[in-house]
This record gives C-alpha cells, sequence and structure tokens, in this order.
C-alpha cells in the first residue's frame, strides 16, 4: 500500500486544487488507475459539487451571517481531504465522504 500512496499522492493533492485541478487529476489517473488518487479524487469532485450546489442555494442570501458559515464548513472539509491527501492516510471527509465513494466510484 504505501507504493500506491507515493505513486498517487501527487494527483491526490492535485485534485483538492479547485475544479480544474480536480478534472487535471482525473484525467490524468484514467489511464492507469492508482487506488489512492482514485479515493481523493472522488472526494475532491464531490466537494466540488457540494461547493457549487450550496454556493447557488445561498446565492440569494446577501446577509454574511447566513454565507459564511457554509464557507466555513465547506473549507473545514476541504482542509481535512487536502490534508489527508499529503499525509497518505485514506481518510473519509466528515459527513459526506462516504456518499461521496458511492456516487462516484464508476468515475474515478
Amino acid at each position: 500500500m504505501n507504493q500506491t500512496v507515493e505513486e498517487g499522492k501527487n494527483l491526490a493533492i492535485l485534485a483538492y486544487m479547485t475544479l480544474i485541478g480536480t478534472l487535471v487529476a482525473w484525467s490524468l489517473n484514467s489511464e492507469k488507475r492508482n487506488k489512492f488518487s482514485s479515493f481523493h479524487i472522488r472526494q475532491a469532485i464531490g466537494l466540488d459539487l457540494l461547493w457549487i450546489l450550496f454556493a447557488v442555494l445561498i446565492s440569494g442570501f446577501d446577509q454574511w451571517f447566513l454565507t459564511l458559515p457554509f464557507y466555513i464548513f465547506c473549507s473545514v472539509l476541504w482542509i481535512f481531504g487536502f490534508i489527508g491527501a499529503v499525509q497518505g492516510k485514506l481518510a473519509y471527509i466528515p459527513f459526506f465522504g462516504n456518499y461521496f465513494q458511492k456516487w462516484f466510484k464508476k468515475l474515478a
């Protein structure tokens, strides 16, 4: 497993670098699938889509006290996933990680 982690670590980290990073990591991982990279790519896809969904839902609110908790929540989830990728761990993102793995299993 250590070799799998080391080979996939760069793509796993790249996956958390915005939606573009996720798409690039996904593309680069599609030829020679690495289980570690795939795990973090699925987590990052889920976070990206969650961010977009929440942003669309709260876009009508101009009150910072309504939108700030959303941004803090998503940022904490992102940090959790990013740190897991850097440390070489298969750590599920709280609340949503299991779902992201199930929903995006065929993608990455």
